[in-house]
């Protein structure tokens, strides 16, 4: 594979040099969101509501129970918002929610069986999709896109906390 995508002007810089950050975030998500979506697909989980891959993907990650209110803050949505997406993926089988036994007004998610089939077939694509841009550009390059990218969170957390 070409790592360099078309270019329709030969002598000119590439497109990518004056795109918009955002935009090119925005269109690289891409290339992820459709790899997930096709293994969600074929592994039989082709019901995952949007956001859903980031609430399996987030708490497979995180090994266990996370707080209601934890997942709610972290997906930058409204609490109703937030509520009706964890309420559809208890409904479709992918998560547990449990009372907390200490506090009945905090709730807690877990990953069911199929959360967790479903969160393995997405990293996997994940895995792939990154194999396939470490080929294309390099592992150093990838690894200053990490960290460009980590800097751009952290600057973003910033914006948020007012500073």
């Amino acid at each position: 594979m070409n790592p360099e995508p078309e270019q329709p002007n030969v002598g000119e810089p590439p497109w990518y040099e004056s795109a918009s950050i955002p935009a090119l975030l925005r269109h690289a998500r891409r290339a992820y969101g459709t790899a997930m979506r096709a293994a969600l697909s074929g592994g039989g989980c082709d019901d995952v509501p949007p956001n859903g891959m980031y609430v399996l993907g987030g708490l497979a990650m995180g090994g266990g129970g996370v707080p209601l209110s934890d997942l709610i803050a972290q997906l930058g949505v409204s609490k109703p918002a937030a509520a009706q997406l964890v309420d559809t993926l208890v409904l479709r089988g992918y998560l547990d929610r449990t009372a907390d036994p200490e506090d009945r007004s905090k709730f807690s998610v877990t990953l069911t069986e199929r959360g967790q089939a479903a969160a393995a077939a997405q990293a996997a694509a994940r895995e792939r999709v990154d194999a396939e841009l470490a080929e294309c550009v390099g592992a150093e390059c990838v690894l200053q896109m990490r960290r460009a990218l980590g800097v751009l969170c952290h600057l973003g957390r910033c914006v948020d906390a007012g500073e």
